[in-house]
């Protein structure tokens, strides 16, 4: 007899809420849930296809230890013997920076993600950590640290009330929004439209949302940093900023419009492929309009000014007093952030804190260059040991990083690795233990990131749809028995993690004096948590401590987890509101319009104005029915328009000599592909994009499906030096290639 269960969606960012119909333990239906507080019944492809992802046959469902050089299927307790024996032998005869960390994109997707790296980490005490951030967004988070002091503050477009949205390198309608968690987003754009409001979108391909959009400039592929400087200048110009009730927040306005004076919109068209004319026009109707926002996405992250444009989309919302207001760009409030503290300056943000071991690329909030790794582990130098072991979380940069055939043999050449992944894919391939999570209906979810990121303020939980399976192990406490192999605590009882943090978090919140607890008992609070496990217990505890938490009674009406759980559907928390000058953490207590990291920088782009390489250059696309490298192996999600296939302009076709479904060999700094070519007008003339995420081709993977049509990995197109240098993240697009039939 079948039931119904709730679900968050775990699939993108727009974290809509399922109901999943289920016979015995199998998922067989998903369905938008219409009472979900925040998707309200929306769905997309992905989400209905909840079952096949959950239920693939491909994933792992035991232990895998290598013996003999062979992957074999083993116990938990044998696992975790050999991660032990693996690990802590290369800590202390190499030291901690000898073991590397990769976090991949899925982390972020999952509770356990979401709570246990950064003990992982600290656990290890390494600083040889890569995230897919580097290959993806880490350009805003370093110009949000820059300007607002803290790399997590990072403003959103207030969809549902802005009058006029414009998108940089973004496409929502394929993506659902990315650094904006919004489900429905396509619906949302066309309630602006239907409102009288309009949307802009800048971008090299005539996307499924520049098709949707009031006006489409075709930028030049890396120029989105020389557009947006010049529409600050045309603001400085024409007399056209007013930052509003900013103003007292702001500092830096005269040498902002010092620094943009050499970009007027005459001096960069040449390099945008966008007339002068037209840049004057983004830059007034975006100055008129009664709210606006600028968003930027992937397409202006992955580019070798990626930092300088994300900086950029910051500025334009500042110069025309639209961020921090309803319409405009907001910050949102999670209900799990930290205790909100009294407003004032705080330690700002540093970069390059300490640098790689062989090309010196300067750490990012912690991390360093993905890009980075494979020269980290098979280079030898006199600086320091290269990274010999490594833990990859949920990680696949065999494909999701430049260079992935290097990256490739690297791997093989650790003395060990450990691979916590539900599939035995590219990367995995190479661990000597991988640890397979449960699928996503036996956990349970709670978006701790994207709640952070979301154009409403709400809070969900759901608690696992199906039990766990015998013979699995839920994914929290495979990361908690991972940090006590990696500390020297193997055998130790892994509810022991979760006691350790919670006792830590209330024995400082106590002596905080903005915190609802302060001076109060932490072992009377910590009595008082509520839950079924310790993830459930830490969980309440930040909904008790968080800008909304009950205090631990001091608010009665206030959030905890067991008023959560009596709302199956979550809680509205209302839209976003202003809330500058709160979350600063500059040092001078106020938003750093022009920080020294950046001015730096200028010049860089400054050269570029004069900069025009000839030739075609590459871009990436992501499709409705993909999520990186995740999704190719389940059928419902492939075929149709998710194929692997380089678009081409006609008239770049009919010069060199293509036909459509024809093959092309593409080949750039990292080697070379061969795709069969699509003809479109999708494109503009001069660029070529091909998708993410695939060349499922290597052996020793079990991804049956995926494997029967592998199509390439476009990431072997790079040799891995091509970086933004303040971020460290890889230019991915507008990367120079050669095609030939």
């Amino acid at each position: 007899m079948s039931r119904t269960a709730l679900r968050i969606c775990p699939l993108c960012e727009a974290t809509c809420g399922l109901t999943l119909t289920i016979d015995g333990t199998r998922v067989t239906g998903a369905r938008g849930d219409r009472e979900d507080v925040f998707s309200k019944g929306f769905i997309c492809p992905k989400g209905a296809s909840f079952g096949a992802v959950d239920g693939d046959p491909d994933r792992l469902r035991t232990p895998l230890v290598r013996k003999d050089g062979v992957l074999r299927e083993a116990d938990w307790e044998e696992a975790f013997d050999a991660v032990a024996a693996g690990i802590r032998p290369v800590v202390e005869r190499y030291g901690p920076h000898a073991v590397g960390v990769v976090l991949g994109n899925p982390n972020v997707h999952t509770m356990a993600g979401g709570l246990y790296p950064p003990l992982l980490i600290g656990a290890l005490g390494t600083r040889s950590i890569f995230t897919a951030s580097t290959v993806d967004q880490m350009p805003k988070h370093v110009s949000s640290g820059l300007l607002y002091g803290d790399a997590g503050a990072i403003p959103v477009p207030d969809l549902d009330r802005t009058d006029h949205l414009l998108l940089i390198g973004a496409n929502p309608l394929e993506s659902n929004g990315s650094l904006c968690t919004a489900p429905d987003f396509p619906g949302r754009l066309k309630a602006l439209k239907a409102r009288g409001g309009t949307l802009t979108v800048v971008d090299p391909r005539r996307t499924r949302t520049a098709r949707l959009a009031d006006r489409h400039i075709a930028v030049r592929p890396g120029a989105d940093a020389l557009l947006l400087a010049a529409m600050a200048y045309v603001l400085f110009e024409e007399d056209l900023v007013d930052l509003g009730d900013l103003a007292p927040h702001v500092q830096g306005l005269p040498e902002l419009r010092a620094a943009v004076g050499d970009f007027a919109p005459e001096a960069v068209a040449g390099a945008c492929d966008v007339d002068a004319g037209t840049i004057r026009t983004l830059a007034r109707e975006l100055a008129a309009a009664p709210t606006a926002a600028v968003y930027g996405r992937i397409g202006s992250c992955t580019v070798p000014h990626g930092t300088l444009a994300s900086w950029l989309v910051d500025v334009l919302n500042i110069l025309t007093g639209n961020l921090d207001r309803p319409g405009g760009a907001l910050f949102p409030q999670a209900a799990t952030d930290r205790t909100p503290r009294p407003a004032g300056p705080g330690r700002g943000f540093a970069l390059g804190r300490w640098h790689s071991r062989v090309s010196r690329h300067p750490e990012a909030k912690g991390e360093l260059p993905l890009s980075a790794l494979a020269e980290e582990i098979d280079t030898a130098t006199q600086e320091g040991e290269p990274v010999r072991a490594l833990v990859a979380v949920a990680a696949n940069p065999v494909l999701s990083a430049p260079d992935g055939d290097r990256l490739d043999q690297a791997l093989a050449s650790l003395d060990f690795m450990v691979s916590v992944d539900p599939y035995l894919n590219e990367t995995s391939r190479h661990a000597h233990v991988v640890l397979p999570p449960p699928p996503p209906s036996q956990s349970p979810h709670h978006d701790f990131a994207f709640n952070t990121l979301a154009v409403r303020n709400q809070v969900r939980y759901t608690r696992p749809a199906v039990p766990l399976e015998p013979g699995r192990m839920a994914e929290t406490e495979i990361l908690a028995r991972l940090i006590l192999a990696a500390s020297g605590m193997h055998g130790a009882d892994p509810a022991a993690v979760d006691t350790m943090v919670i006792d830590q978090t209330l024995g400082k919140a106590v002596t905080e004096p903005h915190s609802p607890v302060h001076g109060r008992d932490p072992r009377e609070l910590a009595a008082r948590l509520t839950g079924e496990n310790g993830p459930e217990r830490r969980l309440d505890m930040m909904l008790r401590l968080g800008p909304y938490g009950d205090g631990f009674g001091v608010r009665p009406d206030g959030l905890s987890l067991d008023r959560l759980l009596a709302q199956p559907h979550g809680i509205d928390l209302g839209p976003l509101g202003p809330r500058l000058p709160q979350p600063l953490r500059t040092r001078s207590g106020k938003v750093e319009l022009l920080p020294r990291p950046i001015a730096d920088d200028l010049p860089r782009l400054r050269a570029a104005v004069r900069e025009r390489a000839d030739g075609l250059v590459l871009v990436g696309r992501r499709h409705l029915r993909s999520n990186n490298s995740w999704m190719h192996n389940v059928p419902a999600l492939t075929g149709g328009s998710n194929r692997c296939t380089l678009q081409i302009h006609p008239e770049d076709a009919e010069r060199l000599g293509i036909g459509d479904g024809a093959p092309v060999r593409v080949k750039g700094a990292g080697g070379e592909v061969t795709a069969p070519a699509e003809v479109t007008e999708g494109v503009r003339p001069g660029v070529v994009s091909l998708p993410h995420g695939w060349g499922h081709d290597r052996p020793g993977t079990r991804l049956t499906h995926a494997s029967t049509d592998p199509g390439v990995n476009v990431n072997q197109l790079l040799d891995g030096s091509l970086l933004d240098p303040l971020s460290g993240n890889a230019v991915l697009n507008g990367v120079p290639v050669e095609l030939t039939p």
